[in-house]
């Protein structure tokens, strides 16, 4: 299930690549990697935080080891005891550790996003990402996240949008 690790411009390409699949119409930003994370990339570059989502990475804490990644807006918290929990049919979770979210996406957290992910790793998107005017997601490295339409989203193969994914 796992992505094959590489440098950023490879991830980067193989994001872009994923998006440019479903749309022609989004904005790739630079970042600095030392302001990727959300709150300090919000107030960095002046976006804010409810056009912002974050992909979080879920595991399951027994073997074998089940993962999804959940897209949800920066201003929710992602509800994994019970909304995740009920879609993985799985009674113990947490958030993967950034070396099981690497060697799963070729991700680092603070990049990490829905797009180019292996074809086997559920996508879980929060409904209420899919209200926002646009939405700024992780571009696949610290260095780059893409602004585009929430409803793109939807043509994510594989995604599925969940209703109260995120309170």
């Amino acid at each position: 299930m796992s992505v094959p690790a590489g440098n950023s411009a490879a991830v980067e390409a193989r994001v872009r690549a994923a998006v440019e699949a479903v749309t022609d119409s989004f904005e790739l930003m630079p970042c600095d990697p030392a302001l990727a994370d959300t709150a300090a990339f919000c107030a960095h570059y002046g976006v804010d935080p409810s056009e912002s989502a974050n992909t979080i990475v879920v595991a399951s804490k027994k073997e074998p080891k089940r993962y999804a990644a959940c897209l949800v807006l920066a201003t929710t918290r992602l509800d994994v005891n019970h909304a995740v929990r009920a879609l993985l049919d799985n009674a113990k979770l947490s958030f993967a550790t950034g070396e099981e979210t690497a060697a799963l996406t070729g991700m680092m957290m603070g990049g990490v996003t829905v797009f180019a992910l292996p074809s086997d790793l559920p996508i879980f998107i929060d409904s209420a990402v899919l209200s926002a005017r646009s939405v700024v997601i992780g571009g696949g490295s610290r260095s780059m996240k893409v602004r585009l339409q929430p409803d793109v989203l939807r043509r994510i193969p594989g995604a599925r949008i969940v209703e109260g994914l995120a309170r």
